[in-house]
C-alpha cells in the first residue's frame, strides 16, 4: 500500500496558518473556542492515526476544508463572516456553507469508515447510513447549541448564530442533508477509486 504523504502535509500546514490567524484577536474568544474545538479534537486524531491507518487523500482534503470553515467562523463568528450577506434575506449566509459542510465532508468521512470497516458494500443501504449518521451529528450538535444556550444564556448568542430566525436549527439540518446527498453524488465514484489505493482488500 502506497500513500502520498505531500497533499495531507500541504493540508496540514495550511490548517494551521489558517487556525494561528483566526487565533489573533477574534470576535468574541468564548465562541472561537467552542467553534474551534472540533479542530483541534480532530487533527491531533488525524495525527495519530495516519501511518496505521492513512485516509483518502479526498478526505484529508476534506477535512482540511472543513476545518478552515470552522476557523474562520470562530474568528469572526458566524453571523459576522464578512461577504456573506446574498440571497436577499438580509443576514449573513455563510452558516448555510458551515452546514452545508456539516453534511458533505462527515458523508465521505462515514463512507470511507464504514467501506474500510465493515462488512457493508456501495449501494442504496450504505447511502441511507451515510444519511442518517450525518443528520443525527447535526442534531446532536444543534442540541449541543441548545445546551450552551440554557447554560450560558445571553453569551450563547455569538455561538448559537441564529440572527432572529426561530427556524435556523431546522435550516440547519436542511441544509446539512443537502450537503450529505451532494456529496454522496457527485463524489463516490472518485472516492472508491481512492479506496483502491488505501485499502484494495475491502474493496
Amino acid at each position: 500500500m502506497t500513500h502520498n504523504i505531500k497533499i495531507p502535509l500541504a493540508c496540514l500546514a495550511t490548517v494551521l496558518v489558517v487556525f494561528a490567524w483566526s487565533a489573533i484577536g477574534p470576535y468574541d474568544r468564548a465562541t472561537w473556542w467552542l467553534e474551534v474545538m472540533p479542530v483541534l479534537i480532530a487533527v491531533p486524531l488525524l495525527l495519530a492515526t495516519h501511518k496505521k491507518f492513512p485516509l483518502t487523500t479526498l478526505l484529508y482534503i476534506l477535512v482540511a476544508v472543513h476545518s478552515i470553515i470552522l476557523i474562520v467562523g470562530g474568528h469572526y463568528t458566524y453571523a459576522r463572516v464578512p461577504y456573506m450577506e446574498f440571497l436577499g434575506e438580509g443576514r449573513n449566509n455563510y452558516d448555510k456553507i458551515g452546514h452545508f459542510a456539516q453534511g458533505f465532508i462527515p458523508a465521505i468521512a462515514v463512507r470511507e469508515l464504514l467501506l474500510r470497516t465493515s462488512p457493508l458494500q456501495t449501494g442504496k443501504w450504505l447511502a441511507a447510513l451515510i444519511f442518517f449518521s450525518c443528520m443525527g451529528v447535526s442534531a446532536i450538535y444543534e442540541l449541543i447549541e441548545w445546551a450552551t444556550a440554557e447554560i450560558a444564556g445571553d453569551g450563547s448568542v455569538e455561538f448559537l448564530g441564529t440572527q432572529g430566525d426561530v427556524w435556523d436549527a431546522q435550516k440547519d439540518m436542511m441544509w446539512c442533508g443537502i450537503g450529505a446527498i451532494t456529496a454522496l453524488l457527485t463524489l463516490s465514484k472518485l472516492h472508491n477509486r481512492q479506496l483502491e489505493k488505501v485499502s484494495p482488500a475491502r474493496r
